[in-house]
């Protein structure tokens, strides 16, 4: 076993588990409104695909569009915290708060609020993203070592200065590993407030394939929104290897 590739393990479970259920589902002839088998669902996707594309780059922009106004209200709350003590007191519990009210609560008071259009869907993905990129840049910014920054002082450095040398730069490994978790709540946090109220979207589509009782196309989308996820997660990634090559170094360690 020790010579067996990981992904090779990684993956045999998977593939296992999918097995026993096509098989499960073919031999107790399982209906197609109860348990579609996974060879109906793949079928699903590929032959409707024209059909969610739309929704599917809705969901993305609305995802992209909450991931922008995530990073931007995490980064300004993370340098505001960092440096400010009673700032960090004041508003680091209604983030925590922020995060304890289910969004499903939530969601439908936007819709009162801001209409059926993409603004909800965007508040509803930054609720759902802000939080962990926020608190991983926080942390990020506070392990500088205090020496490090006294002797930039003594070196004529000011607060932008120090920031700039050394305190984001420490701090942009924790930014991304906050941004692959956000990245990966994204397609999800669109696709619930597609639930609750809209006119297109792959939450709208899911919603009206379910009160068909069309569980194959049901069963589609659920994968999608699963395998954009991972793309999400994958993409920032990549982004974070392009970009802060010494995270590689860091991960090996």
């Amino acid at each position: 076993m020790r010579r067996v590739p990981k992904w090779i393990i990684s993956i045999t479970v998977p593939i296992l588990l999918i097995a026993i259920w096509e098989i499960g589902v073919r031999i107790f002839d399982v209906p197609l409104y109860l348990l579609p088998a996974p060879s109906k669902i793949i079928g699903a996707l590929v032959y409707n695909f024209n059909d969610i594309l739309p929704h599917m780059l809705l969901s993305l922009w609305e995802a992209f569009l909450g991931i922008l106004i995530s990073i931007f209200l995490s980064i300004v709350l993370a340098i505001l915290m960092d440096i400010s003590p009673m700032f960090r007191r004041a508003f680091y519990p209604l983030m925590v708060v922020s995060q304890s009210i289910p969004t499903i609560v939530l969601a439908p008071l936007f819709m009162i609020y801001f209409g059926f259009g993409i603004t909800p869907k965007v508040i509803v993905v930054v609720l759902m993203c802000f939080f962990p990129i926020a608190v991983s840049l926080v942390d990020g910014l506070g392990q500088v070592s205090p020496q490090i920054t006294n002797l930039l002082r003594t070196m004529g450095a000011n607060k932008l200065d120090i920031y700039r040398i050394a305190k984001l730069p420490s701090a942009v490994t924790y930014f991304f590993s906050g941004l692959r978790i956000a990245a990966t709540y994204s397609i999800m946090g669109a696709v619930v407030g597609e639930w609750l109220g809209a006119n297109a979207g792959l939450g709208f589509y899911m919603i009206r394939v379910k009160n068909a009782y069309m569980l194959d196309k049901v069963f589609a989308v659920m994968l999608l929104v699963m395998l954009l996820s991972i793309s999400m997660n994958g993409l920032v990634r990549v982004l974070e290897y392009m970009l802060v090559p010494w995270s590689r170094d860091i991960e090996k360690t």
